[in-house]
């Protein structure tokens, strides 16, 4: 997903630009930081106390020029509007948030899509509503399996994604599939030899139809017009 958020940001801003991002639901910071090595002013929102801690131990064993990019508040994803005016940022992520359980997710993203400069990108990382039952058929759990084929109405496809991304002005511009091969793998797996060659696959297949489509995530690139 790095590598694909990095292909947009070059793609999209000049070279050099020192840009404003916004991490909704920032969790313990890795994409933050990366930003923020990057030379981008990087603004993390997160209610979590543990997970802010965890980026706080992070961000401290970082250069001072580093560290001074970077801002934490605490809060919920859902409150921006307190915090930020409208148009502040050309990058926003949302990277997880929608994955668990969320009064009005369409207005979440509302909320998040008005913190958008013209021609600033949201990049938005949720699980794969059309791929409900792989992980647990692949796993052989049969009868989760058949329960996934019935997914929760709040449950995002790429369709849904497509049409909520255009009613709240940041409209699909790409889209790419994590998680295609490798979403089976335990939290706790011993990191392959050969770990070059897996992350060039899945970054190969998560831009190839039609692998991407059967991801165990989906990560889409809005553009404010």
């Amino acid at each position: 997903m790095a590598r694909q958020l990095e292909e947009q940001i070059v793609a999209r801003f000049p070279v050099g630009k020192r840009l404003r991002v916004l991490d909704v639901g920032m969790g313990r910071g890795a994409q933050a930081l990366r930003l923020a090595r990057a030379g981008h002013q990087v603004t993390g929102v997160e209610q979590d106390a543990a997970s802010i801690a965890a980026a706080r131990e992070a961000f401290a064993g970082e250069p001072e020029g580093i560290r001074e990019r970077m801002r934490i508040i605490e809060g919920h994803a859902g409150d921006t509007g307190v915090h930020f005016l409208p148009g502040s940022f050309d990058v926003v992520l949302c990277h997880g948030v929608l994955m668990d359980d969320v009064e009005e997710p369409d207005a979440l993203l509302a909320g998040v899509a008005r913190m958008l400069a013209p021609g600033g990108m949201l990049s938005l990382l949720v699980r794969n509503g059309d791929a409900a039952a792989m992980r647990a058929g692949l796993s052989g759990d049969w009868a989760g399996a058949l329960a996934a084929f019935c997914p929760p109405t709040a449950s995002y496809g790429l369709k849904r994604l497509t049409s909520t991304l255009a009613g709240i002005g940041a409209p699909l511009h790409t889209w790419y599939g994590v998680r295609v091969f490798t979403d089976t793998a335990a939290d706790d797996a011993v990191l392959p030899d050969d770990l070059d060659a897996v992350l060039a696959v899945e970054d190969r297949a998560g831009r190839t139809d039609p692998y991407r489509g059967v991801a165990a995530l989906l990560h889409l690139c809005g553009v404010r017009g």
